[in-house]
């Protein structure tokens, strides 16, 4: 058994366990009194969060062993799929705080949103890894995925989901950077869609939106409703100081600070663990993305390379947006941080997304390994921008 993992990357394999199950124990803590105040057990949550992680750790098996070059052939069947559980939202979706993101399939809620992060890198990577030999037309190689791309994003935005269809967008413009794409073609990209955001923001603004700005940079203008939220976050950080008040002593996570066990668990996790435990976190979710960028690098083939980094990109992106809104770095858009916020669907797209990359991390080494080349099947390579090759 301990030989054949040895073909895995056991940094990809044990880190986000870790996270995920320090996640269990912090969406305890928090959610304890807000499960109770909702008339459920103390346990709510935890064992809801609990069910999704065993779903999620099957599934992170498969996607481990599951070659990951065989979701090209399944891509048509991914996107299909992406955008019926979408329409799926819009037309049945459950509705609270007048959005509607979630969809019951049975006993289980999900946000289909979560899975089309993890769809449209896929995708992303799939096209743009078969369009290398002329990533530089724009018409051809550039433009169509775009179009795909967009459809799944004004789905998202719809719903609305604006917090998680900033996410899926730099993410795609990480992915689509890193594939090759000629830099006149980067600006002119930019230029359409600074022309299209210019033409969107006036129906876009909404009152709503407009105080998540202001309580994200003037919180102490208005301390009892728009700057509210921010600044709880900030006594819970600042309560926790350097070693923190101990697992389960926070006192803002009763009934002070909304969503603590969701958007807001890391404030939790700064009053109770204090300066060390945050550090620890970040150093954790850090570890995941640098060495998924490395396996990125180090991969020969143009799909696993682009796939490696989308998922590298989502999880530091997610925890980028995340950090920023409970510190008031950034506006609250309900972002959850990976492997620790409560969230099902989250979770599960995170677990799939590790088996996968670490199945990418296991292609990695066999090609190190494989020190005869091919004499019958001659390679082409293609080269982006950062120098690096690819074969085909």
């Amino acid at each position: 058994m301990i030989k054949k993992l040895r073909k895995y990357d056991f940094t990809l394999l044990i880190t986000p366990l870790l996270l995920a199950g320090f996640g269990l124990v912090m969406i305890y803590s928090a959610s304890m009194v807000t499960a109770m105040v909702e008339g459920h057990e103390a346990t709510y949550f935890l064992f809801r969060q609990l069910r999704m992680f065993l779903i999620g750790l099957v599934f992170f098996i498969f996607c481990l062993v599951f070659p990951y070059k065989n979701y090209q052939k399944l891509m048509k069947l991914i996107v299909l799929g992406i955008i019926a559980i979408l329409l799926g939202v819009l037309l049945f979706g459950l509705t609270e705080g007048n959005a509607s993101r979630w969809l019951r399939i049975g006993p289980i809620v999900i946000q289909p949103s979560e899975f089309a992060k993890l769809g449209i890198i896929m995708y992303l990577a799939s096209v743009y890894s078969k369009k290398q030999s002329y990533i530089d037309k724009f018409t051809t190689g550039v433009l169509p995925p775009l179009i795909m791309t967009s459809i799944i994003l004004g789905l998202i935005v719809f719903q609305p989901d604006i917090g998680t269809a900033s996410t899926i967008f730099l993410i795609a413009c990480t992915v689509i950077f890193s594939s090759g794409i000629k830099m006149r073609h980067l600006l002119l990209l930019a230029s359409i869609g600074g022309i299209i955001l210019l033409i969107a923001i006036p129906n876009m603004i909404t009152d709503v939106r407009v105080s998540r700005f202001t309580g994200a940079y003037q919180p102490f203008e208005d301390p009892a409703d728009n700057g509210y939220q921010l600044i709880q976050s900030y006594i819970a950080i600042g309560g926790g100081g350097i070693t923190g008040e101990g697992l389960g002593q926070s006192v803002q996570k009763l009934g002070y600070l909304f969503g603590a066990h969701t958007d807001f668990i890391m404030s939790v996790i700064a009053e109770e663990l204090g300066f060390f435990g945050v550090v620890i976190v970040i150093g954790l979710l850090s570890v995941i993305v640098l060495r998924g960028f490395y396996i990125a690098r180090k991969c020969q083939d143009a799909f696993g390379s682009l796939l490696a980094i989308g998922i590298s990109s989502m999880i530091g992106i997610q925890a980028f947006i995340n950090l920023g809104a409970i510190s008031g770095i950034l506006p609250i858009t309900g972002v959850t941080l990976p492997f620790i916020s409560y969230g099902g669907s989250s979770l599960l797209v995170l677990l799939i997304s590790m088996g996968i990359l670490n199945n990418i991390a296991s292609s990695v080494k066999l090609q190190r390994n494989d020190k005869e080349p091919n004499q019958h099947q001659p390679t082409q390579t293609y080269t982006y921008q950062g120098g690096k090759k690819w074969s085909s």
